[in-house]
């Protein structure tokens, strides 16, 4: 989608809106896991975090929390909703964190306990989950990167495959580019000393998994910077020239906004940023970018969005976890999906402002209600489509039953937009998600509050209406189309 010039304004939602289908052959295929999503390894071991927390420590919250019980069965039924996918335990803490046991000469530090892994290993398996696991890089002086030490990640490898546990995707560190900021600057890897760590660590790796794939470097990338300053923490390019084993996946972490914890903010989380078209663009600059990079010097690899959420540092309350949050998160979906990243990972699943389920309670959010109707309606197949107003993102996939397609249309204006398709066909109803602001907790589809009851909930709970000829102001609608 075109960005929006910067000194125009925007256009008048009473004039309309056309959106034209342009290409009837598919564009990109993405994974049946595309919409993943993550438990930060703070919450999943029991670390520090965000909730009630009024900054960040070394890309930390400041909070600490009890270990997630995964044997609930609320968050049973939540997760079982929103499969087949990923789940992904990582965050800053995975470079902290000790695998089983802490040294003698450490106490009080974060440790993963046999307990904890095979009771993750028991979530996964109950709900078919693809497991992402990011393992310690834990170097912080300069001069030890370049030869990482994989002995304790290695007491967790046979302790996993003695027992058939599953690892699918294997990635080394958190950020690695933004060591700076979490580790201070004489812990910042240089490219090629990170390079050689990688290949240490997917050498080791693939003796024990040689199925499963390597992901890297999953560098953070801030609006309007970009993978920040070079040559010193842009270090995606030199990392990918100088690997000597091949990645199966290039990935990166990506929030379009920061949180008022966020001690560098390039674009706060405001209510006008998240409804601005122009903010939502940069995640196509800096996808297209990497895809470059991939191009270039991984060509057999697959893109992935590792880590992505509303705003860094936990979210920012009262929006974050609000309407307000989901037009973001539809449209990176939807852009994400037609510029070929293959899997995109949400953090998180639970915990922070940014979770799609609130950790105390157990309540879904609305993203988490628009994840639900995207598992549903939006298959693999993508198809390329063109909306004459910035303001209204359309993305259009087959549907996973692959009988007919699924329009997603976005409305970013505050007005009612009449809107007009072209070479679709005759629509054959839609659902349409609706708020009474773009600050309010609870949602509707088609007029209804969504509910799970005794676990479930299905499309046929919640009848279809025709597609309104003029979308509700601050909407998302799933258009239903043949085939």
């Amino acid at each position: 989608m075109a960005l929006w010039p910067s000194r125009s304004l925007p256009p008048d939602p009473a004039s309309g809106a056309e959106v034209l289908y342009l290409q009837h052959a598919p564009l990109r295929r993405v994974d049946k896991r595309f919409l993943s999503w993550s438990i930060d390894i703070s919450v999943f071991a029991g670390g520090l975090w965000w909730e009630g927390a009024g900054r960040a420590r070394r890309g930390v919250g400041t909070l600490p929390v009890p270990p997630l019980s995964l044997d609930s069965k609320g968050l049973d039924r939540l997760v079982s909703a929103l499969g087949p996918a990923y789940l992904r335990i990582g965050g800053s803490e995975a470079d902290r964190i000790h695998y089983f046991e802490a040294p003698p000469d450490e106490e009080g530090g974060l440790v993963l306990s046999r307990s904890r892994w095979d009771a993750l290993q028991a979530f996964i398996a109950r709900h078919d989950l693809g497991l992402i696991f990011t393992c310690k890089y834990g170097l912080f002086r300069r001069s030890e990167h370049g030869s990482w030490d994989g002995s304790e990640l290695e007491r967790l490898l046979q302790h996993a495959c003695e027992r058939g546990q599953r690892i699918d995707v294997f990635e080394l560190g958190n950020e690695l580019n933004a060591y700076w900021a979490f580790h201070g600057l004489r812990a910042q890897p240089g490219a090629r000393s990170l390079a050689r760590d990688y290949d240490r660590f997917a050498e080791l790796v693939r003796q024990y998994y040689p199925e499963a794939r390597i992901s890297g470097p999953g560098s953070a990338f801030w609006p309007r910077l970009g993978e920040t300053f070079r040559p010193f923490t842009r270090i995606t390019p030199r990392f990918l020239a100088s690997l000597q084993q091949s990645l199966d996946i290039v990935d990166w972490h990506y929030y379009p906004f920061q949180s008022e914890r966020s001690p560098l903010r390039t674009r706060s989380a405001r209510l006008e940023a998240m409804l601005d078209p122009r903010a939502l663009d940069d995640f196509g600059r800096y996808s297209q970018q990497l895809s470059r990079l991939r191009d270039r010097f991984q060509p057999g690899a697959e893109l992935w969005t590792g880590e992505t959420g509303s705003a860094q540092c936990g979210g920012q309350p009262f929006l974050s976890d609000r309407w307000a949050s989901s037009f973001w998160w539809a449209d990176q979906l939807g852009q994400g999906a037609a510029l070929g990243q293959r899997v995109m990972v949400r953090q998180a699943l639970i915990g922070g402002d940014y979770g799609m389920i609130d950790r105390l309670t157990l309540k879904p959010r609305p993203d988490y209600w628009v994840s639900w109707l995207w598992q549903r309606l939006m298959g693999q197949r993508v198809f390329r489509v063109r909306s004459s107003d910035p303001y209204l993102r359309a993305y259009l996939h087959e549907r996973p039953d692959a009988d007919g397609k699924t329009l997603m249309l976005i409305n970013l204006h505050g007005e009612p937009l009449p809107v007009s398709l072209r070479g679709f066909g005759e629509p054959l109803g839609a659902y349409t998600l609706t708020a009474k602001h773009p600050t309010a907790r609870k949602i509707r589809i088609n007029g209804l509050k969504p509910r799970l009851h005794k676990g479930r909930l299905t499309l046929t709970d919640i009848p279809v209406v025709p597609l309104p000829s003029t979308l509700p102001p601050h909407s998302i609608t799933f258009c239903l189309l043949p085939g």
